[in-house]
């Protein structure tokens, strides 16, 4: 286990520790403990909050052979012990079957589903069937799943998995019995890089950990490589605890404060220093993208808090005390309409920054724009 990367040596072996989620874990355990499973599911919902997770737990836990009667109040959990349990949990299953639709997304490769589907398992009560990306399958292929999809072995359980859910035909939908999966918040997510740093002995501050989820994006996968790669490089016999400034400097974050120092600037229309500022931290190596967007998102929350201050919540838009405060202190000398001008200027430099041969100079050019308005 020591040279697995995190998130696989701590995927969750039981439905107790999936974060987040719980009508679908609710559900999916009511009906083993019912032995009522459908014969196909699909798993909707953001990359890194769980899915293929739960379909394996799925998997895991009807074929398991020494599972526990559930009682009242008690989720029907895999042994985690028996033959089954252990060649599913080290991906050695041969009933079950996992599809990346990425890459083999035609109508041959489903072809051959449907005839690997008509046999028995070679020792499991069912065969799982885990189709990921789902969405991405050709409409050819698509069709040809439907069938089988409507009126499979009693021995096969299909489970589709997609982060589009848009793009998959109602046909498909309407076959599976659907689960959408929401974002994880900030508190879950902290709460499960807590667990997996006492387990790997980690000395790790609480708010490098809410800086670490902040930056996953709601995605519990990214949330634990990030994890990974901070563990990984404070490998140096150092015996001082992981700090926030330590993770900025790694993933190459700008801090909340140079940002709100920059919005300063354009708030007194002070062009010289704000054209300044962008040049010192491209100078000093700051990505200058990853500025931006921060950028963005700082001005999305001024934008958010101005509207209706009682529906921002600081502690999941990752803000301490001291820096929403200073948020609503530049908001007060801001006009709303002038709020959403400047974040839409800002959002098109964003993106001429992937043509542009100066990633800063479409950030210069928003700032001159910006104030130039102003003065008009």
């Amino acid at each position: 286990m020591a040279n697995l990367v995190i998130y696989r040596k701590y995927r969750p072996k039981v439905f107790a520790e999936v974060i987040g989620q719980e009508h679908v874990v609710q559900t999916l355990t009511n009906a083993i403990a019912s032995n009522s499973v459908a014969h196909a599911y699909l798993f909707s919902g953001p990359r890194g909050s769980g899915k293929t997770t739960l379909a394996r737990l799925l998997a895991k836990a009807v074929n398991c052979s020494q599972r526990q009667q559930p009682e009242v109040g008690v989720s029907p959990e895999p042994c985690n012990k028996c033959s089954s349990c252990q060649e599913i949990t080290q991906g050695r299953a041969i009933d079950l079957i996992e599809i990346d639709a990425a890459s083999h997304r035609g109508i041959d490769e489903i072809r051959e589903i449907k005839q690997g589907a008509r046999f028995v398992p070679n020792k499991s009560k069912y065969k799982v069937f885990i189709i990921d990306e789902s969405h991405q399958l050709t409409s050819g292929a698509a069709n040809a799943l439907l069938k089988t999809l409507e009126e499979p072995p009693k021995h096969v359980i299909f489970i589709l998995a997609t982060t589009e859910i848009h793009k998959m035909i109602p046909t498909i939908i309407s076959r599976c019995q659907k689960f959408d999966f929401r974002k994880l918040t900030l508190a879950e997510i902290v709460k499960r890089l807590e667990i997996i740093s006492l387990a790997e002995k980690a000395k790790i501050e609480e708010k490098a950990l809410k800086l670490i989820a902040i930056n996953s994006g709601g995605s519990f996968r990214d949330a634990e490589s990030i994890l990974d790669q901070v563990l990984t490089f404070s490998q140096g016999g150092s015996k001082e605890k992981i700090t926030p400034a330590f993770i900025k400097e790694l993933l190459g974050l700008v801090e909340i404060a140079r940002i709100a120092e920059f919005v300063d600037f354009l708030i007194k229309k002070d062009m010289p220093a704000a054209l300044n500022f962008i040049s010192q931290i491209s100078e000093k190596g700051y990505d200058v993208q990853e500025f931006t967007k921060a950028l963005i998102n700082y001005l999305r929350q001024a934008m958010i808090t101005k509207i209706n201050p009682k529906i921002f919540n600081p502690i999941i838009a990752g803000l301490t005390e001291e820096e929403f405060k200073k948020l609503r202190g530049q908001i007060i000398k801001m006009r709303e309409t002038q709020i959403r001008e400047i974040l839409e200027i800002f959002l098109e430099a964003e993106n001429r920054m992937r043509y542009s041969s100066l990633l800063q100079l479409p950030l210069e050019m928003a700032v001159v724009e910006i104030l130039q308005q102003d003065e008009k």
